[in-house]
């Protein structure tokens, strides 16, 4: 079974690339990327945890309607 690891912020843009987003943006304290008219606020930190990482993919998944497997997160 694939578990979701801790990961480096610029590693989570690189798979969001992957999936579809575009670059990061500027936008007050945060960064922002988008998936067509879906935008996703990026957090601040170096690194994001397990917890962390699972908040963002359910919004994701939310956000452009479609489930991303552990597997294929992982994959990216």
């Amino acid at each position: 079974m694939d578990k979701l690891k801790p990961c480096k912020r610029r590693d989570f843009i690189k798979k969001l690339k992957k999936l579809g987003f575009g670059p990061p943006e500027p936008g007050g304290r945060h960064f922002y990327v988008r998936y067509g008219t879906y935008t996703l606020t990026l957090p601040s930190n170096r690194e994001y945890s397990v917890p962390q990482i699972k908040m963002l993919l359910n919004d994701i998944e939310h956000g452009i309607d479609r489930k991303i497997p552990i597997k294929e997160w992982g994959n990216l």
